[in-house]
Order: structure tokens, then C-alpha cells, then sequence
């Protein structure tokens, strides 16, 4: 007995002994940390009072504490920032839909600011700016080498003044300006319409008014549509729309899902995880859908597509969207400023991550640019005929007066989704999308009946 006491015993002392000898050099390691931050730290005050007592000329210290936060944050990645207070109000009123500006959302991409979309019926989409353009000048100025607020900041002024910038676009083979006149972005987070037996939703960005703005919007058409019954389909538009709040995101995923996870957010650490999964009930009673994406549709937007796409609840018709996986999180600092800090990774219902990868579609479209004008004319004007100009030709008397009414009914529509077609190439794809559903699922209904 007391062989094993004395071995358990030994055995004790030995894990202490043990463990002591991994224990210290790990204290030390940490120590050394500690000592390295402090020195740092040191190193930043010494630098902090050389340029106050050196520098060329006079500087504000609170300027330079500032910028010294703001390049911490923005180099961990592109969406991380110091918000001054001025700043973070804006961002504050931004999110309740109405601010001051050109009406662009804006990256950072090789130093230059990158166009993310422009917003629909703003000074910037009025004035032809493209996802994906690249702004190197502002009145003049290069912002190669500015931080992104700093450049947004230089494309801030007074509404009704004028901007110019330089702008950088894939295709075209110079640098080229764009004069813009700065106004009050309203913005229209939901905008609805029929087009044909097809209810169109386009949402423009994810702000407070999104998901009361599509439910209302969504209701109203099919009322004026006839009922639930007279609608085909839905077209969920998120072209070149930029984002906005998750919980935004959420709901309006969640408005065409009925059981399932929406959207999983993974931090740094495992117990900060969450997942968030739809509701029971839907506002479309499962009416078939595509949704319509391109390369200016990111993040709130990229959540939507891929929770619906995952689901198998949407077709997503377009090209690759833009791939902004990351989760910022706004919080309060002192002095009524604001720090924007990116704390996690957002994941589809499938476990996959579209940071920098982007939702692929289902189909891809790309969206043609328009013709000129001289083709134009010329496609409309060229001469054809059909059998019904022939002069002395026999009369279609097989049909009747309502047979034939609704012939030039259904051509009518057809016409008018050719009309679509130049005015918007990609929508007009989606609506045909959903008629051949539609008319695979009354063929099977007949079927089985």
C-alpha cells in the first residue's frame, strides 16, 4: 500500500515539476509581450513629441492622435475605421435613409478609392458612374496615398456645389472626369412594380425602412395585380446595392424562407459565433424567384442572395457579386467618436464564406452595354413584312372574336418584354425565367389532375 501511495505521490510531484518547467517560459514569453507593447508604446510617445516640437509647422495634437487611431484600424483591412464625431453622426443618419453627398458606395483598392455601386437616382448614377470604376483624382487632387475617409472627406461639400473626378474604368483606354453637383441623398430603400404577371422588387440598400418598405411594397402589388394567384413569380433585384445592417438582411431573407438557417457570423473566438435561422411563415406562399446580382451587390445583399441560393428558394441570375464576407461592428469611444472594427466572417446556410470570392449565379448574364444610337435606328427601321401586310390575303376565320383578342394580348406582352430586353437585359431574363416555371407548373398541375 504504501509502495502505491509513495508512487502516486511521486507520480504528483513529477506532473508539478513538469509542469512548472512548461509553465515559466510561457510567464516569460508573455512578459517579454508585455514589455515589447510597453516599449512601443514609448516608441509612439517619443515620435508624438518630436513632431509637436519639430515639425515644419504647427499641429493640432488631437489631429494627430486621430490620424495615428485611424491608421491602426485601417490597416487591419479595408472596412475597419475611426469615426470622428462628425463622422459617426453621419453614419448614424446614413442608416435611417436620408444624408448629404454624391451617392456612391466606396472601397479601397491599391490605394485608389473603388467604386462598390452607385445608388440608384443619385447625383453619381445620374451621372453614368459604374461599379467597379476606380476614382484616382478629386478636383485635381490624387488621392493615391490618402486613407478611405480621407478621400471620402475630400468628396464631401455643400449641396448644389459642383465636384469633378477623375475616373478609371476597365474598357476604356484613357482616364476620363465626371462633373457631379453634390445634393441630399433620399434614399428609396424599396421600390416595387409589375412587369406583366412578374412583381419586381427592387431594394436599393439595407437600411431601418427595407423590410417594412418590401412587405408594404410586396402586398400592394399583388393586390394590384388581382390576388396571389395572378402573379407568377418574383424578381428580388439587389443589383448594385452596396448593404447596410445585418438585421436589415435578415428579415428580408427570412420574409421569403420559411424554416432554416439565414446566416452564420464567426468571430475570433468560437464562443462568439452566431447563427440566426428564418421564421415560420412567408409573404410569397412559395411563389417561384430569381434574384438578380452583379458586381456592385455586396455584403447585406451577398447575404440574401446566398441564403436563398443555399435554400434552393431563388434562382440567382447575373454575374459574380462583389465578396465582402466580414461583419463590421460600430462601437462608441469617447468624445462621441466611433470606431468601425471588423469582428467576424458572415457564412452562408452551406458553411461557405464569399469573402473576396463572391456569390457565384446559378446563370450567368452579363448585362450588354448600349448600343449606339446609329444602330439603334437602324435596327428600328429596318423594312419587314409579314403575310398579314400581304395585300388580297385569306382571313384567319378558324378563331373567334375572343380568340383573337387574346392573341394580340399575349403578343402584346411579348412585345413589351422585347422593349424590356433593351432597356434591361438581365430583368427581362429573370421574368422569362419565371414564366417557363410558371408554365411547367400549370402543365404539371394539369397532369395531375
Amino acid at each position: 500500500m504504501n509502495k502505491f501511495l509513495m508512487a502516486a505521490i511521486g507520480g504528483t510531484v513529477a506532473g508539478v515539476v513538469a509542469t512548472t518547467q512548461f509553465v515559466g517560459p510561457l510567464v516569460a514569453q508573455e512578459a517579454d509581450k508585455q514589455a515589447s507593447v510597453y516599449e512601443q508604446l514609448d516608441l509612439f510617445g517619443d515620435i508624438f513629441e518630436r513632431i509637436r516640437a519639430q515639425y515644419v509647422e504647427d499641429v493640432e495634437p488631437g489631429e494627430l492622435i486621430e490620424a495615428a487611431i485611424n491608421g491602426m484600424l485601417t490597416s487591419l483591412d479595408p472596412h475597419s475605421s475611426y469615426l470622428p464625431p462628425d463622422d459617426a453622426e453621419n453614419m448614424r443618419v446614413q442608416t435611417r435613409g436620408e444624408f448629404g453627398g454624391l451617392g456612391i458606395e466606396v472601397t479601397q483598392e491599391d490605394g485608389f478609392v473603388k467604386v462598390v455601386s452607385p445608388i440608384d437616382d443619385t447625383p453619381a448614377a445620374e451621372a453614368g458612374i459604374e461599379s467597379g470604376d476606380f476614382i484616382t483624382h478629386v478636383d485635381g487632387e490624387s488621392v493615391l496615398g490618402m486613407t478611405l475617409d480621407e478621400a471620402v472627406d475630400l468628396m464631401r461639400g455643400p449641396v448644389g456645389s459642383e465636384i469633378v473626378i477623375t475616373v478609371v474604368r476597365e474598357g476604356e483606354e484613357e482616364p476620363f472626369d465626371v462633373t457631379i453637383t453634390r445634393d441630399t441623398i433620399k434614399l428609396t430603400a424599396v421600390r416595387t412594380r409589375l412587369e406583366g404577371d412578374t412583381v419586381v422588387l427592387r431594394v436599393t440598400t439595407f437600411n431601418d425602412q427595407t423590410y417594412p418598405n418590401l412587405a408594404e411594397g410586396l402586398a400592394e402589388r399583388i393586390e394590384e395585380a388581382g390576388g396571389a394567384d395572378k402573379v407568377n413569380g418574383i424578381v428580388l433585384d439587389l443589383r448594385n446595392n452596396p448593404g447596410g445592417l445585418l438585421t436589415q438582411a435578415i428579415k428580408v431573407s427570412d420574409a421569403f424562407l420559411d424554416k432554416g438557417e439565414i446566416v452564420s457570423t464567426r468571430g475570433r473566438n468560437p464562443e462568439d459565433g452566431e447563427r440566426f435561422n428564418a421564421t415560420e411563415g412567408a409573404l410569397t406562399d412559395g411563389k417561384p424567384m430569381v434574384v438578380l446580382i452583379n458586381g456592385g451587390s455586396a455584403s447585406a445583399s451577398e447575404i440574401v442572395a446566398g441564403a436563398l441560393q443555399d435554400h434552393r428558394r431563388a434562382v440567382v441570375v447575373g454575374t459574380k457579386s462583389f465578396g465582402k464576407g466580414s461583419v463590421q461592428t460600430v462601437m462608441p469611444v469617447r468624445g462621441d467618436g466611433a470606431m468601425r472594427l471588423t469582428t467576424a466572417r458572415y457564412y452562408t446556410p452551406s458553411g461557405r464564406s464569399i469573402q473576396a470570392l463572391g456569390v457565384s449565379p446559378d446563370i450567368v448574364v452579363q448585362q450588354p452595354r448600349p448600343r449606339p444610337e446609329e444602330e439603334e435606328d437602324e435596327a428600328t427601321n429596318r423594312f419587314s413584312r409579314s403575310e398579314a401586310d400581304l395585300r388580297g390575303r385569306l382571313d384567319n376565320d378558324s378563331l373567334t372574336e375572343e380568340e383573337v383578342r387574346q392573341i394580340e394580348e399575349d403578343r402584346a406582352k411579348a412585345e413589351a418584354a422585347a422593349a424590356l430586353r433593351e432597356e434591361d437585359y438581365q430583368l427581362a431574363y429573370a421574368i422569362d425565367i419565371l414564366k417557363g416555371l410558371s408554365v411547367l407548373e400549370t402543365e404539371k398541375a394539369q397532369l395531375e389532375q
